[in-house]
């Protein structure tokens, strides 16, 4: 009879606008019964069309996702019940890489004009592997408020068929090279540390590369691209690599570092590296690019651009001075052997360690050093082509072997020119007299 009359007494709202007109302990009684009727409604909230999970399936486009595509899962709830306990139990996902996008969001919402909590996780799949593929239900674990008590309630989603497809064209996520890269952005920014074209020989620059793709986790993205060219001297430097959690998707970012250095005195031009990847959203392969740059060339660059004398005047005291060097340099070409002499001790000694960069490093030093001793080099037949295999060796694209080191740095002090002889006497130097 009690429930009875608390169910009549919810179906009849005009019964509490009746209040005013009953005397104080009547409408005191009604209020009780009404808080009553209300307490019992989570009885109703734990029928079918009152406690509802979905899980939707979203792609970058209506095509069917590749390997390592990401597919997003939005998991939904409403639930016109008073909840006092909840906990989400997420399938195994054999077939998937998965991450959670953020922290899970409860809101109030209203359901055919009652009002009721929502529920929204938000997770991130990648396929492993081409097929047709299902995502077992998802079960919310619910302890819901059932009058005076609490009552567990398990509430399922139904399963999600996810069909993979499989890549027909090059390369494809099955491919060692090139890297798959499926991402609906992919950018790239390069940065130096001081700019390159203002670089001696010897002198380092850092080199930052940042590639940033969205739709995929860190360890997603290539390795280290490699930096090889003829005439530079490259060292690695460590990967940061990071992911971002967004709405949208986690963005990857990974920071590639080098120190990079001229071996030569010439400007030598960095070539660019093309990154291939596909656009999930256009269905379409592109390219990014690391660009190209110039390395070195400083010390050329300054001679070309030094002005013309600006009238004969300047010209005549450019003269004297000129004049003045050469007498100054005719008291140090006894001391210009002492350089020279300190780097073949130092190449000496890198061939003996067995050192190619080393080795390397010190014939760009007695170059600069000593331009005469670089000509003799080129020109002669043991130097010049053991100095082009270590080349190719530290710079080359097939990673030879270097030569025999002690070998080339003999071959390299053996080119040395030889000190100027004074030159023999005349048949007229009688007549000269005494010196």
């Amino acid at each position: 009879m009690v429930r009875r009359g608390l169910a009549r007494a919810a179906r009849v709202p005009a019964r509490v606008a009746l209040a005013g007109r009953m005397p104080a302990g009547l409408a005191l009684a009604g209020r009780m019964l009404a808080g009553l009727a209300l307490a019992a409604a989570p009885a109703r909230a734990l029928e079918a069309d009152d406690l509802s999970l979905t899980v939707t399936a979203e792609t970058a486009s209506a095509a069917a996702p590749y390997p390592r595509e990401m597919v997003l899962l939005r998991i939904r709830g409403t639930y016109r019940a008073q909840i006092a306990l909840e906990d989400l139990h997420q399938p195994s996902l054999p077939h998937f890489a998965w991450t959670q996008l953020g922290r899970d969001r409860w809101f109030r919402t209203t359901v055919q004009g009652q009002e009721a909590r929502g529920f929204e996780r938000t997770v991130a799949v990648f396929p492993q592997a081409a097929g047709r593929f299902v995502i077992d239900p998802f079960v919310h674990h619910l302890t819901v408020v059932d009058g005076g008590g609490r009552r567990a309630v398990d509430v399922r989603s139904a399963p999600v068929p996810v069909e993979v497809g499989a890549w027909s064209g090059p390369g494809g996520p099955e491919a060692a090279e090139p890297w798959w890269l499926p991402a609906p952005s992919v950018t790239v920014t390069d940065a130096w540390t001081p700019d390159p074209e203002t670089l001696k020989v010897g002198e380092p620059a850092r080199r930052t590369v940042t590639l940033e793709a969205r739709g995929l986790t860190a360890d997603a993205l290539p390795p280290r691209p490699v930096l090889r060219t003829r005439g530079i001297l490259t060292f690695a430097g460590p990967i940061e690599r990071q992911t971002l959690v967004t709405p949208q998707g986690p963005v990857a970012r990974a920071t590639y570092q080098w120190d990079v250095r001229p071996g030569v005195p010439e400007t030598v031009t960095l070539q660019a590296i093309k990154i291939p990847w596909f656009d999930t959203t256009a269905r379409i392969m592109r390219e990014a690019e690391i660009p190209a740059r110039l390395v070195g060339g400083r010390a050329r660059a300054a001679e070309a651009e030094a002005p013309p004398p600006a009238s004969p005047w300047r010209a005549l005291l450019a003269g004297l001075a000129a004049f003045g060097l050469g007498l100054a340099g005719l008291h140090l070409v006894g001391r210009r052997a002492a350089p020279t002499d300190a780097g073949l001790r130092a190449l000496a000694r890198a061939g003996r360690r067995g050192d190619a960069r080393a080795v390397r490093a010190a014939v760009a030093d007695l170059a600069r050093i000593d331009p005469a001793l670089a000509a003799r080099w080129r020109e002669d037949p043991r130097a010049g082509p053991g100095l082009a295999a270590l080349d190719r060796a530290l710079f080359g694209p097939g990673g030879a072997p270097p030569p025999d080191l002690a070998g080339l740095a003999r071959d390299l002090a053996r080119a040395r020119p030889a000190p100027a002889r004074p030159a023999a006497p005349g048949p007229l130097a009688d007549l000269d007299g005494p010196r």
